[in-house]
Order: structure tokens, then sequence, then C-alpha cells
């Protein structure tokens, strides 16, 4: 029963945050709430004792992908433009696909039976085979370290670029700073106006004899 406590109160945290990312106008708050919306789900994963999953989501959807997107605001406005449009066509696209989403659950089995995929495909194989061949006591780290070895560098890839390109707007950006430090710095002695010797020539000539002398 607590379990389906946990549940509810989860997915009904993930609505709230959800529709708060859509009304939301402020590009800072949505990137945030986005990445709350990443542990929650990775909260639920955790319920339904998908660890792993729920470690990648909280990594990759909370962790790198906030950074990312906050480094993208940081050469963007902070502030979401009003729609051009009638929000009426994404909202009909928005339900139809969820309509679509629903009705394929439909045919799903129910959750832990026996008859599930989960439990009817190499699921078995894995729990009975890795301890031998792999000799790892985690199955979880034995699947995802040799049996989808090449599936797992690609993510680590993705990850990696990812980093490399937040580190690439970062710099980016602090050069970008500069040159406009740089230009307006150059416009202020301009906008100041010649020094008075240099509008008085007499007076620099003047000056230059007395240094002469």
């Amino acid at each position: 029963m607590i379990e389906v406590v946990i549940n509810v109160v989860l997915f009904s945290m993930l609505v709230v945050t959800g529709l708060a990312v859509v009304r939301m106008r402020r590009l800072f708050g949505v990137v945030m709430l986005s990445g709350a919306f990443s542990l929650l789900s990775a909260l639920l994963l955790v319920t339904l004792d998908a660890v792993d999953v729920a470690f990648t989501e909280a990594a990759v959807g909370a962790g790198i992908s906030t950074v990312l997107m906050l480094g993208t605001l940081a050469l963007t406005s902070r502030t979401e433009k009003a729609p051009g449009h009638s929000p009426a066509i994404p909202l009909f696209v928005v339900v139809v696909t969820g309509a679509a989403i629903i009705y394929g659950t439909l045919d799903m089995p129910n959750f832990g039976s026996d008859s599930s995929p989960a439990q009817t495909g190499v699921a078995a194989q894995y729990m009975e085979r890795s301890p031998h061949e792999i000799g790892v006591p985690n199955v979880v780290t034995a699947i995802l370290g040799s049996y989808r070895g090449y599936d797992t560098l690609g993510e680590t890839g993705v990850v990696f670029t990812a980093g490399i390109g937040v580190l690439l707007l970062i710099s980016g950006l602090r050069s970008r700073r500069g040159r406009r430090e740089d230009e307006e710095g150059d416009g202020d002695d301009t906008a100041k106006g010649p020094t008075p010797d240099a509008a008085d020539p007499a007076r620099a000539t003047g000056a230059s004899d007395e240094g002469a002398a």
C-alpha cells in the first residue's frame, strides 16, 4: 500500500512540474524545473526497481542536460518570446500523441507479470550465465559493462560530447564578453573627446618647449 501511495505522489508531482514548465516564460526557471522533473523521474524508476535506468536519468537528465541548457542560456535570451500563433494546434498534437501512447499501453502485460517480455526474454539467460561468463556479482553491471559494452561506450561518448559542448559554449561566451568590454571601453574614450592639449596645438607646443628648456 505504501508503494502505491509513493507512486501516486511522484506521478502527481511529475504532472504539476510538467504543467509548470509549460506555463513558465522564464527560461532559467524552465531549465531548473526540467532538472527537477528528471530527478522525480529517477525516483519513480527507483520505486520500480530500475536503479540503473534511474542512475542514467539522474546523471544525464538532471545533470548533463541541465548544465548544457544553462550554458546555452548564457548565449541567448532569458525570457521566452511570446508565440505568434494559437496554442490550439500544439495542444491538439500533444493530446493525440498522448492518447496514442495510452492506447499502446493497453496491450502491455501487468506490472510484475510472469508472462512479460522482461521475464520470458533474455533476462533469465543473463541471470544464469553472467556469474560464470563475466564473473561480476552484480548482473546489471555485467550487462552494461560486457553484454552491452558498445552501447555503454556510445552513451559515454554522448555524455562526453555534451560536456565538451558546454565548455566550448562557456569559452566562446567569455571571449565574446571580453571583446564587447574592449569595444565599450574604446567607445567611452571616443565619447569623451580629445584632450585639452590635443584640442589646442599651441598649448601642446608650448608645453613641449617648456619641457625641453
